[in-house]
């Protein structure tokens, strides 16, 4: 059975294309088990018919992923109202200085859920969110909130995230499996300065100081929360990594960030994004 089972969640994750050894998520019994729980949820039920409905519903268009370094506040996002916008995390401390809303919020990381958990709670926005945290600070799944299963390795890049999604040491990552998922031909991405003040260890867990230079508000860490240190190295992994898979399919990410240090994608301004 489990063999079975091994070898219907493989031939799904796999394109034909690939160049990536599997490492499967479900190769460590807790693994197996959690993601087995998982699928027994309401929230797996009710987030499986959320993606299933919107399964390449956006397919040949263009969207705009922002993401959260300071260079986002030079971007001009009156531009933005024609077309599909893609927020992440803490987006919503954007809310107060701008009238921009994004089409959907994405949001992965457990720490960022909790200290956002009131506006996720709260907000009409349709957000997905990874299961786990979502699951514990009681965000349930419903008609606006989806959930998504996060692997331990395996897929690298998910193809279908009705079944899981790999965080790929940035929610950018994830946004980008999203709209590949959601059929999206062409990404822009702005606000990805790729470049963070804070130095330390990758993924050490750090109390912040009274004011965040790393990101376009700065509250979004700040007064001594918690937060992990990022890994330029790995994100840019999974940024060459998600360039590989949507080329596969004849699809492109640009970046239109002002300014930053990401050098993966191609770079043109918004401006020219949107004449496309």
């Amino acid at each position: 059975m489990i063999k079975s089972f091994k070898k219907s969640i493989k031939n799904r994750f796999i394109p034909e294309k690939t160049v990536f050894p599997p490492l499967d998520f479900y190769s460590s019994l807790t693994s197996l088990v959690s993601y087995c729980k998982y699928k027994s949820s309401r929230d797996s039920l009710v987030s499986w018919k959320n993606l299933s409905q919107c399964m390449n519903q956006y397919k040949g268009q263009k969207t705009v992923i922002l993401c959260n370094g300071p260079s986002l506040l030079k971007s001009d996002l009156s531009c933005l109202d024609s077309v599909f916008t893609i927020g992440l995390n803490k987006i919503n401390l954007l809310f107060d200085k701008s009238s921009f809303r994004p089409s959907i919020i994405v949001s992965v990381n457990p720490l960022v859920i909790d200290q956002n958990k009131d506006f996720f709670r709260n907000t009409s926005i349709p957000l997905f969110l990874d299961h786990h945290p979502a699951h514990k600070y009681r965000i349930n799944a419903d008609l606006t909130t989806t959930h998504l299963f996060t692997s331990r390795g395996y897929p690298m890049f998910s193809t279908d995230v009705r079944y899981a999604i790999c965080q790929g040491a940035t929610v950018t990552y994830v946004a980008l499996q999203l709209a590949y998922f959601l059929g999206f031909s062409q990404v822009a991405l702005i606000g990805c300065d790729h470049n963070f003040q804070t130095k330390g260890p990758d993924h050490k867990l750090v109390k912040s100081g009274d004011s965040d230079p790393n990101h376009f508000d700065p509250n979004y860490f700040a007064g001594g929360v918690s937060w992990h240190l990022p890994s330029v190295a790995e994100s840019e992994e999974s940024y060459l990594r998600a360039k590989r898979f949507y080329g596969y399919d004849n699809r492109t990410i640009y970046n239109c960030t002002v300014g930053g240090k990401l050098e993966v994608y191609p770079r043109i301004t918004l401006d020219q994004f949107m004449q496309i």
